[in-house]
């Protein structure tokens, strides 16, 4: 069948963070939200249908994994990924950032070196800096429009580090880090004795022609020396339930943090996040297809316009998901005036590029996960804001 991704739909007045949460944030609610990573699409409706039908039988007790939870899993990761891996392997964490915390709790302690690579998703060093671990921010380098690693320096930062949290893709750039990149990360941190987590929420999200490689499927030193987490929340516009898994390769890194989450039932999930994970992995390919379609369509609509109306606005063209770094820096505004551009006179809420780190000043990240209809109005508004109308 054909989805609709052109359906506005109201949000507002449903505790939701992207649309209710502007007026707390920027204290004003006439702006268009675009900054939250969730989507403005209905949430895919075989995901919707299997919550209904559960609540069909009116008590909701206490439950445990559906035996369709890690099949769908598993047959997903062979079909999409190509990744053979077995129900022990997997282990439920309730949302990503969370399992961060978790694994920064298992296998460091207070004081401990964490690697980051900024300009990146801000939890990753927020987590570990509120938990007192020490950050270590080794930065990308952006060249011809898309972020690349300096090796060089990559080797010389890892160095005491006890964990390496790395966005593949990476988040706000976009990134589609290849195998080889990969392979050097990998032979780098184990010789340097550093944990790989890698965040692979975006990786259903790839857009085409990109192929997203699994970190741990990129050699034997990668398999054996990282935790990989996934989840359905981002590609099937369902992250409010909560529900993510880490796979794990290595029986001992295994034993570790299944122990750790165990002891406190951290891996426990709710009654709905076992139920959408199956629903959104068993019948989920056309409606995945189809989004990712019309994303990339919004991706190409942005790219289009700002050359033709905005050109002193690039964009670094994601490989992967619905967020656009938009590179300001020809308007020439320090950081506080670039705020005051998109929210006072374009009335659009966006992240700030400096929340990803220093890196990301003259920097601001725009969710085009949308009706094309709103994306069109917002940068009409970029537009004349920008061109003083």
């Amino acid at each position: 069948m054909n989805y609709n991704f052109d359906e506005i739909i109201n949000r507002n007045g449903t505790d939701s963070v992207k649309w209710d949460g502007v007026e707390g944030r920027w204290g004003r609610n006439d702006l268009i939200p675009m900054w939250v990573a969730d989507m403005d699409f209905r949430t895919a409706p075989f995901v919707i249908e299997a919550l209904k039908k559960r609540l069909e039988h009116e008590v909701l007790g206490y439950t445990f994994a559906c035996k369709e939870w890690a099949a769908s899993i598993i047959h997903w990761l062979k079909e999409r990924h190509g990744w053979s891996v077995t129900e022990e392997m997997l282990t439920f964490t309730p949302g990503i950032v969370r399992g961060l915390a978790f694994a920064i709790h298992c296998f460091t302690e207070k004081g401990d070196k964490v690697m980051v690579m900024p300009p990146v998703y801000h939890p990753f060093f927020l987590v570990a800096q509120k938990n007192e671990r020490e950050v270590v921010f080794s930065p990308l380098v952006l060249r011809n429009g898309q972020y690349y690693i300096d090796f060089d320096r990559f080797r010389r930062d890892v160095q005491g580090c006890k964990i390496l949290i790395l966005s593949n893709p990476h988040n706000p750039g976009g990134r589609v880090w290849t195998k080889e990149e990969l392979s050097q990360i990998a032979d780098i941190c184990q010789e340097t004795g550093t944990l790989v987590i890698s965040d692979e929420i975006h990786a259903d999200l790839t857009l085409p022609p990109y192929k997203h490689p699994t970190f741990a499927l990129t050699s034997e030193k990668a398999r054996m020396n990282s935790l990989v987490f996934m989840s359905p929340s981002k590609a099937f516009n369902m992250p409010g339930l909560a529900s993510s898994y880490v796979i794990i390769e290595n029986e001992e890194l295994l034993r570790r943090f299944r122990t750790y989450m165990e002891a406190s039932e951290f891996c426990e999930g709710h009654l709905f996040a076992y139920l959408s994970v199956a629903a959104a992995y068993s019948h989920g390919t056309e409606w995945l297809d189809q989004v990712i379609a019309y994303i990339k369509g919004n991706v190409d609509f942005t790219e289009n316009y700002l050359r033709e109306h905005i050109p002193a606005v690039k964009m670094i063209r994601p490989q992967a998901s619905y967020l656009i770094f938009l590179d300001c820096r020809e308007l020439g505004l320090n950081q506080e005036s670039l705020n005051r551009l998109f929210v006072e006179r374009a009335h659009l809420a966006l992240n700030d590029g400096t929340t990803f780190g220093k890196e990301g000043e003259g920097f601001m990240r725009l969710n085009v996960a949308c009706p094309r209809a709103t994306l069109e109005q917002a940068l009409k508004q970029l537009e004349r804001a920008v061109n003083n109308e």
